[in-house]
């Protein structure tokens, strides 16, 4: 069962209903819980009891989460783990941590959420690493073309010791954040209705010279030109209109997103490119992290570990049953209500791909960002460390198959 028939009975005037009595995150956090459908009366009961027993004694932190563009709806489609977060780190704490959870772009929208936790209007964020690298360009490290063969070495790495040394560590002394914990998938072109007509796209050139918006990744414009993926900046709120009326063929971005977005009805294609890194990640502002005391601090770290483990396993089984990122794909699943085919494409194609953009084969086109990277990490070969990494797993291997690490602790 899709979240939007859990939420199917509950009008959005509703849900702001039950949300001024009870808060928006008693609400949320209550409404994330469900495993079935729900209707008025249970979710303005789940809100009531989730705000007593949040409330029951005065909490010694509070702290802002702004998440970039979740809300009840689509909370269960793209598992990215910040309500499972905010719900395990207050009971973790017995509520000397409380949460409170400002989703649907309420106080920070994709590109704005990094900045607004750099200057502490929020103290902890999610939205992707992607849309977050023009606030935090370090970011970008996790862009290399090709460097992840699949979900399981994103996985790896997230959970590696070098982690902390390549991606976390360089990002919180440049930076000021403190990466938690990311979903993982892999980017591919979606594209729009302009393309329903057209056969499902087995071959990388079917893709040359079409128009594609890009997100705000740096890096991810790099290997978009190099494939001849034109891309483009468009404004979000402009993307549905443009796969809409075919004023773009597409946009760079993955499944769960496509799903959780509700670009669904406006994309007729997913092309399974997997050419960059779609990571939606938490973090939060450094400079709170350290004024916490030592045993809260330790809290926050075993819950991001919890979240990361939550999402690796949910966010798998939501790719099948919920998104129907799947070949053969499930009924009833958001693709499969609206007519989005996979193309699933061949290892060859993936290969040819590799072969035109990545920097195993192509170093010259990432010379001046590696070498910008690699000067923030300390010195560092950025690229080599991530790939080398990455390559610890078999390429084929099943992503909710990584085991998982507490990756500070080394």
């Amino acid at each position: 069962m899709g979240i939007t028939d859990k939420m199917g009975q509950i009008s959005r005037r509703d849900l702001f209903r039950i949300a001024g009595r009870y808060g928006m995150s008693s609400t949320l956090l209550a409404a994330g819980s469900f495993g079935g459908a729900m209707s008025l009366a249970n979710l303005a009961s789940a809100a009531e009891s989730t705000y007593e027993r949040r409330f029951s004694k005065p909490a010694k932190h509070t702290l802002k989460f702004g998440a970039a563009g979740f809300n009840a709806r689509n909370l269960l489609i793209e598992r990215a783990g910040a309500l499972e977060f905010a719900r395990d780190l207050e009971s973790r704490t017995d509520g000397e941590i409380r949460i409170e959870f400002i989703g649907d772009n309420q106080i920070c929208g994709q590109l704005s959420c990094v900045e607004k936790t750099q200057q502490g209007i929020v103290d902890i964020y999610a939205a992707s690493t992607q849309n977050s690298a023009g606030g935090a360009p370090y970011l970008n490290v996790l862009d290399y073309a090709f460097m992840f063969p699949g979900r399981a070495s994103q996985y790896h790495f997230l959970y590696h010791p070098k982690s902390q040394e390549v991606l976390r560590d360089p990002l919180e002394k440049r930076h000021g954040l403190k990466f938690l914990f990311s979903h993982c998938e892999l980017r591919g072109i979606q594209l729009g209705l302009s393309w329903e007509d057209k056969p499902t796209v087995t071959k990388l050139e079917q893709l040359f010279g079409t128009k594609n918006r890009v997100t705000g990744t740096q890096l991810g414009r790099i290997a978009m030109q190099a494939l001849n993926l034109n891309p483009v900046p468009v404004a979000w709120e402009e993307t549905l209109d443009g796969l809409k009326q075919g004023l773009i063929d597409g946009a760079e971005t993955w499944a769960s997103a496509v799903a959780y977005a509700n670009m669904s009805p406006v994309v007729s294609q997913c092309v399974d490119l997997r050419f960059f890194c779609g990571t939606e990640h938490t973090s939060m502002n450094a400079s709170v992290f350290d004024g916490l005391e030592g045993y809260l601090q330790d809290a926050v770290m075993e819950s991001a570990y919890w979240a990361q483990v939550h999402v690796q396993a949910a966010n798998e089984a939501a790719l099948v049953k919920t998104v129907g990122f799947s070949d053969p794909q499930l009924p009833g699943t958001i693709f499969a209500e609206n007519n989005v085919r996979n193309a699933f494409l061949a290892d060859d194609q993936i290969k040819m791909a590799e072969e035109m953009c990545s920097p195993e084969f192509q170093p010259q086109l990432w010379t001046e960002w590696r070498d910008r990277l690699n000067k923030w990490s300390g010195g560092l070969d950025t690229y080599q460390e991530i790939y080398d990494v990455a390559r610890e797993v078999p390429a084929d291997m099943l992503p909710e198959n990584v085991e998982p690490r507490r990756w500070w602790k080394g």
